[in-house]
């Protein structure tokens, strides 16, 4: 169905009223989602997000969930809209995982459920959710491989499901595509858990559901055509928003070409040309000179590009308005075919969505002045147990995953934050509490990397501390960068330090490397550093010790400043699901 666009100029209070009305649907649908699924990822870390869309497939209003998901989301909605045009109908719910479909990688599921008009049966809006599942198969417990070379290995992807058909849950279909197929490549697994996955898909459509009754409420109150006007209005607030910013770069730089480039761990450039516009107040954004696709798993869809991009654009606004598809309506994203950015079909790109996309947001930020560098990664940890056998027989088992937080970057009049998720990433860490209760992991220390931050007249946030020993054995998994280049300063502050992954090891009898006639000295634990991508067999005591990048300083610092380290710091106050828990209880 068509948009409406307004023939008048907004009324500034129904703008302001539309825009919180819009967000409150997403927000509305992130509780419900929150509420009702079962796993840890999406109840207590909160790696979901829940949008809403317009008939196009544009970005309309989103609660503050998960950056990376909701810049992307997009793509998928238009991409399913395409594929399946007028054919759907009320009753009928879409599930979508594919980078080639709009997602960003397989892990995130997406599920999108249209809005039809109670008069005319055409689409009005659209719903959707995106949720991280902890297992969906692969070469690997947790689905995310640091060793993956395609995207066969990485677990089930898919294209295009219509998990509900006319009211009618799919779940055979469901255990088809989750269990079955990624099964069928060589090495790989399908989902070790799939009782969580399916309750965890449930919840999402069930949120969708929500916002549907929502939006409903909303054009019944107000009418079809008044709520799309100002669904308009506020895409155009965001896109003058944008036009305005762009004109200040150019007034307050005194240049209308910026540029900036980094550089992954392996050495691959991340390159940015940016050209602006300042009579139109728009830019192209050049991406000419990154490197090739890799090998690995680096490889970022352009749906994650244009993530990274929107967000940045929206976190330089110093205004309040919704992220929204108008941010990028100035902007021209240019990125060459078969590079790092817009990678092959079959290409491997678990990590492209978490750590190419937190490096492409350092670089949009960096060739705007902006701030220095964060952290520059997620530091993903997956753990857990069960594949297959040497006969190729399935073995049951289970996969956690969580990030680590870090350091995010100073800017020109504020300190770093320490201990962050930063930028587009915006989740929980796993609750100390819920990890060793329900998982054979017992953690000994988390907290800050005191130092880590870069030194600057604006210092970097500090890293974290996270080390954990696992009581039984299982494969342990990192995916990190950040670990041989460090988070830059700018404007003379200093670079954070790196990250750094150690395996501190029990040495046991039955170890080969073991002499006969051993010392107490030669039984001691060995500590080894694993680099940034790896997967090992953990036996029982075992630890993982990682030591997460703080951000860059800013700025040279004034003299005697650094004798002051904690000037950026912030009072400790009771965070995460328990405490959560608690001021809702006492909210009653």
């Amino acid at each position: 169905m068509a948009v409406t666009k307004p023939s008048s100029g907004p009324d500034p209070i129904l703008l302001t009223l539309f825009a919180n009305r819009f967000m409150s649907v997403a927000e509305a649908m992130g509780r419900s989602l929150q509420q009702t699924s079962i796993s840890t990822n999406i109840k207590e870390r909160l790696d979901f997000s829940c949008a809403l869309f317009a008939p196009d497939g544009d970005l309309v209003a989103n609660a503050p969930f998960i950056p990376i998901h909701l810049g992307s989301m997009s793509f998928a909605v238009k991409y399913q809209m395409k594929l399946h045009g007028k054919e759907l109908k009320d009753g009928d719910v879409l599930m979508t995982n594919s980078p080639h479909a709009g997602g960003s990688h397989l892990p995130d599921i997406t599920i999108i459920t249209p809005v039809f008009d109670k008069g005319t049966n055409e689409i009005i809006f659209f719903t959707a959710s995106r949720g991280h599942h902890a297992d969906i198969g692969g070469i690997l417990p947790g689905s995310m491989p640091p060793t993956s070379v395609n995207i066969f290995e990485e677990g089930a992807e898919i294209v295009s499901l219509k998990i509900v058909n006319d009211g009618m849950f799919d779940k055979k279909g469901l255990y088809e595509y989750m269990v079955e197929k990624p099964a069928q490549y060589p090495g790989s697994s399908g989902c070790r858990n799939i009782k969580d996955v399916e309750s965890d898909i449930k919840a999402q459509i069930a949120a969708n559901h929500k916002g549907v009754q929502l939006i409903t409420a909303i054009v019944d109150d107000y009418s079809l055509e008044t709520v799309q006007e100002y669904m308009y209005h506020i895409r155009n607030n965001a896109e003058n928003s944008v036009r305005s910013l762009l004109r200040d770069v150019v007034k307050k730089s005194g240049t209308n070409l910026l540029s900036a480039v980094d550089y992954l761990d392996d050495g691959t450039p991340i390159q940015l040309k940016v050209e602006i516009n300042e009579e139109e107040g728009s830019a192209v954004l050049d991406f000419e000179g990154t490197g090739c696709e890799v090998r690995g798993n680096l490889n970022a869809p352009i749906s994650v590009v244009h993530s990274a991009v929107i967000y940045c654009m929206r976190a330089m606004l110093n205004v309040d308005i919704p992220l929204n598809a108008g941010c990028l309506v100035p902007i021209e994203i240019k990125i060459p075919k078969k590079c790092l950015l817009s990678p092959s079909r079959t290409a491997a790109v678990c990590g492209g969505n978490v750590l190419t996309s937190q490096r492409i947001v350092d670089v949009v930020l960096k060739a705007f002045h902006a701030c220095a560098a964060s952290q520059g990664c997620t530091n993903n940890l997956t753990f857990g147990t069960g594949g297959k056998d040497k006969n190729g027989t399935a073995i049951a088992g289970w996969g956690y995953y969580e990030t680590i937080a870090g350091g995010s970057g100073s800017g020109p009049g504020w300190h770093g934050t320490s201990g962050v998720h930063t930028h587009i990433t915006n989740t929980r860490i796993g609750d100390v509490e819920i990890l060793e209760r329900r998982y054979p992991i017992l953690v000994h220390r988390f907290g800050l990397r005191p130092g880590s931050g870069g030194k600057g007249k604006w210092n970097g946030g500090d890293g974290v501390i996270r080390e954990f020993e696992v009581m039984q054995g299982m494969q342990v998994s990192i995916l990190s960068e950040r670990r041989t280049r460090a988070p830059y300063g700018m404007a003379g502050g200093e670079p954070a330090m790196m990250g750094r992954n150690t395996w501190v090891k029990q040495r046991r009898a039955e170890d080969s490397d073991i002499p006969e006639e051993t010392s107490e000295e030669d039984m001691r634990p060995r500590h080894i550093n694993i680099g940034g991508k790896a997967t090992v067999f953990m036996g029982k005591g075992d630890r993982l010790l990682i030591e997460t990048p703080g951000g860059g300083g800013w700025g040279m610092p004034d003299e005697g400043q650094f004798e002051t380290t904690d000037e950026h710091k912030h009072p400790w106050e009771a965070r995460g699901s328990l405490t959560e828990r608690a001021a809702a209880q006492a909210g009653f």
